[in-house]
């Protein structure tokens, strides 16, 4: 399977529109790519597995209802949110990065696609006003920062298969790092879902709601 047909292997429910926004994105980040380097050259070659897939992986530990509001964390040029939010058009994204060329990217393409369902901010997470059902974040930093910059940002609750909590997209040997946390997580290998080499270490992390 070449581009994105891998995602219609993996998500066959997409509607047209769907189909139309997961095709548009290649060209989108080649455009963008040139201007401001979100993606390595080595990456973009396989765009869609590494980054499109991947983020969409998180659609299959936890689907977002309508209503759902997610923050992405330190989203770069815009993973995992911005296929998260193709996929699941009645969610509210919120994609947030300390870098503010990167959020140009994420805007760019937020626009040309027509992703109403999707803000951008300019900010580090832990300084976003409000709270989420909750937040999302693809190999930024180690779990105990993410969970320090992320915790009073999430709303108790569950109307998901999951409660609301933290869904890290991670990979590698990730003993060390989860005990250093101290948290209670859940580990799902994306292997279970996915049959391409690049996911075999490959993880989502779960981490629930605490007060702590």
């Amino acid at each position: 399977m070449k581009g994105s047909e891998i995602i219609y292997h993996y998500f066959p429910a997409l509607t047209e529109k769907q189909i139309q926004q997961f095709d548009q994105l290649k060209s989108l980040y080649d455009e963008w790519n040139s201007q401001i380097n979100v993606i390595s050259r080595k990456d973009m070659d396989e765009f869609y597995i590494h980054h499109v897939l991947h983020s969409l992986a998180i659609a299959k530990i936890n689907p977002f209802k309508p209503g759902a509001k997610i923050m992405d964390i330190g989203t770069g040029g815009g993973f995992p949110g911005i296929p998260l939010a193709i996929l699941f058009p009645e969610a509210q994204f919120h994609l947030v990065d300390s870098i503010g060329k990167k959020i140009k990217v994420v805007e760019g393409v937020k626009t040309s696609l027509g992703l109403d369902n999707v803000t951008a901010a300019n900010i580090r997470g832990e300084k976003v006003k409000g709270t989420f059902d909750f937040v999302i974040s693809r190999a930024v930093a180690r779990l105990a920062n993410l969970h320090l910059w992320s915790k009073h940002k999430i709303n108790p609750g569950h109307t998901h298969k999951l409660a609301n909590g933290m869904l890290l997209l991670k990979g590698g040997d990730l003993t060390e790092e989860i005990e250093e946390s101290e948290l209670f997580v859940q580990e799902f290998p994306l292997s279970n879902f996915f049959t391409e080499p690049y996911m075999e270490t490959k993880k989502v992390i779960y981490v629930p709601y605490t007060e702590k």
